[in-house]
């Protein structure tokens, strides 16, 4: 099973090597959005942790990584 999604994974990056990148900057854009909405119990949490725009940058470093070693 995880052999097979890895497997999957590793083609799927080697015909679309910027994909991580480009769902990184929607993160990051997602994230500024996520500032301009009205508070809630959701809203809040994820603007007092800033997770989208954490996973956007750990996503866009990884992305950068795989796609100049495929």
């Amino acid at each position: 099973m995880v052999r097979r999604f890895l497997r999957w994974a590793a083609e799927s990056l080697a015909r679309l090597p910027g994909l991580p990148v480009l769902v990184a900057i929607l993160l990051v854009v997602a994230n500024f959005v996520v500032r301009l909405l009205p508070g809630g119990p959701v809203v809040d949490w994820l603007v007092g942790t800033d997770l989208l725009l954490h996973l956007g940058v750990v996503l866009g470093l990884l992305g950068i990584l795989l796609g100049d070693a495929l």
